[in-house]
């Protein structure tokens, strides 16, 4: 069971005083006269903050404290460090020349979660030994994958786990929730846990439970692929409430001209849940686009189904010819469209719509499409979301600020001041500190994570100082690799990570266990 290590914290008074006693500790770091946003919903208030080591000792300490380093912040906005619920950053944070992770860092994101849509890390001990020996830029949160543990069981077959199988996979989501595991995360919409029927999930979601996990998922269908938006959210409820555990709907959306509207319908859902006491929260990146590999938009799941090899002889197939094409072209015409869908991932088509990939290949775009498949599958960016769906969705006090950063697509290094720029200064859809909590306390809170996520003493020191007329998204499809500016500071664990606009190189993140938070009561 989760369990918290209370903390002897060193005595504040007399820093918090107008005069320094002799006795009073150094403070490694003193930030004076920001406006500070401490991640509650609370307006911002004009203080000062001391730091020791790699927490927060007081947010009302003397401007005249003695400390090694004092950052004036007259002008600017303090925060909390964003934290990331849904990221795809273990290509990043697992190889030492990209560890720093400095596409989330000049975004103000100080923590970031992998191992989402069911990914986990496959070899958990070994992943976690690597992060901690060469050192990472942000601090890593991580979930068991169910479409890891599945496949570790029972390969990739379409069918229901044998008892032996249900077993093998739930000592393997036990094993890393002792370990420190956030929760279960599973991808239902891709394969194989497409294959998993609800009542497997609610098995192993009831082994996170005990734990104190949080069930995190990629809906079974954010469309009207199978069981539809409506029907993944009442999945979602379901195995929440079956299991007796919090549930975690990742990059939440009504993906597609189908089900563009059903965005009130999905809020009227999650409201009865959290009126009956479940705590179903949800993650959203500001984008119009969603990102996946070509194929998982287009191919039906039954094709996709076994081995890339089965796929590729079902394609093959004259006898199959005709439904694939069917099934294809519905959902072209589901996502918007030929020209909705632009390649994005390493590919010699590029920055190319599948239209344009059409013309040139004097193909139909379904059989064009299919050839890009045979060809790489490459990640593509699908313009297929209604603004009024996002900003109704936005603004539920459940929504929380994610990425789902994918290579290629300009929210791995551009979600936060794009999300601070549509919601707060173009939008005025929410005040800055509704912002700030969506982006930080929110998500501590949701996932239980009691010694970050706010501005308070006994707190880790995971913190950003914004420019916010600077703080703006650079990134586009067209350069999807630009860093976003504005953020002038940048704590990690007490350690700066960017100084007066720099990145300075430092590794200074932790590997979060969820089992061994040390928090003050």
């Amino acid at each position: 069971m989760f369990k918290i290590r209370f903390m002897l914290l060193i005595s504040l008074a007399a820093i918090s005083g107008c005069s320094q006693a002799p006795e009073t500790p150094e403070l490694d770091v003193l930030i004076i006269n920001g406006t500070v946003y401490d991640g509650t919903l609370q307006s911002p208030a004009t203080t000062n903050i001391g730091i020791i080591r790699d927490r927060i000792v007081s947010m009302s300490v003397s401007p005249d404290a003695k400390a090694r380093q004092v950052i004036d912040a007259s002008g600017l906005i303090v925060i909390p460090g964003f934290i990331d619920p849904h990221t795809h950053a273990e290509d990043e944070v697992f190889d030492a020349a990209t560890s720093q992770n400095i596409n989330y860092l000049t975004q103000g994101v100080t923590t970031v979660f992998i191992g989402n849509d069911g990914r986990g890390i496959s070899e958990r001990a070994e992943g976690v030994a690597k992060m901690q020996s060469q050192g990472i830029g942000t601090n890593v949160g991580y979930f068991v994958g169910h479409g890891t543990v599945r496949t570790k069981a029972m390969g990739l077959e379409n069918r229901a786990p044998t008892d032996e199988e249900l077993d093998r996979m739930r000592a393997l989501v036990e094993e890393d929730m002792r370990a420190g595991a956030l929760g279960l995360s599973t991808g239902l919409f891709y394969t194989p846990g497409n294959f998993a029927e609800t009542s497997e999930v609610i098995e192993l979601a009831k082994v996170a439970a005990r734990y104190d996990g949080v069930y995190d998922s990629h809906l079974r269908d954010e469309s009207s692929y199978n069981i539809g938006v409506l029907g993944s959210i009442k999945e979602l409820i379901e195995i929440g409430e079956k299991a007796d555990i919090p549930v975690h709907a990742a990059h939440l959306k009504a993906l597609g001209r189908d089900v563009w509207g059903q965005s009130g319908d999905i809020i009227a859902l999650v409201a009865a849940a959290r009126e009956r006491g479940l705590d179903v929260t949800a993650d959203q990146y500001p984008w119009r686009a969603s990102g996946t590999r070509l194929g998982s938009s287009l191919l039906p799941d039954w094709v996709r189904a076994d081995s890339t090899e089965a796929m590729f002889g079902r394609l093959d197939n004259p006898d199959l010819q005709d439904r694939i094409r069917e099934e294809m072209e519905a959902n072209l015409w589901r996502r918007g469209g030929k020209d909705s869908f632009l390649v994005t991932g390493e590919s010699e088509w590029r920055g190319m719509t599948l239209g344009e990939i059409s013309e040139q290949m004097e193909m139909e775009p379904v059989a064009a499409a299919v050839e890009v498949v045979r060809n790489g599958n490459p990640s593509v960016a699908s313009f297929n979301m209604n603004p009024d769906d996002m900003s109704a969705l936005a603004i539920q006090p459940w929504v929380m600020t994610g990425s789902d950063g994918s290579n290629g697509h300009p929210r791995k290094y551009a979600s936060y001041p794009k999300a601070y720029r549509d919601l707060v200064v173009d939008g005025k859809l929410m005040p800055m500190e509704q912002f700030v909590h969506r982006s930080s306390g929110l998500v501590a809170d949701s996932f239980s994570l009691c010694d970050r996520g706010f501005l308070q003493e006994g707190r880790k020191a995971d913190l950003a100082i914004l420019e916010l007329e600077d703080f703006t998204p650079v990134a586009d499809f067209d350069n999807p690799t630009e860093l976003s500016t504005g953020v002038t500071h940048l704590l990690i664990n007490g350690v700066p990570a960017i100084q007066d606009g720099v990145l300075l190189d430092a590794l200074p993140g932790e590997v979060i266990d969820r089992q061994n938070l040390e928090c003050n009561q």
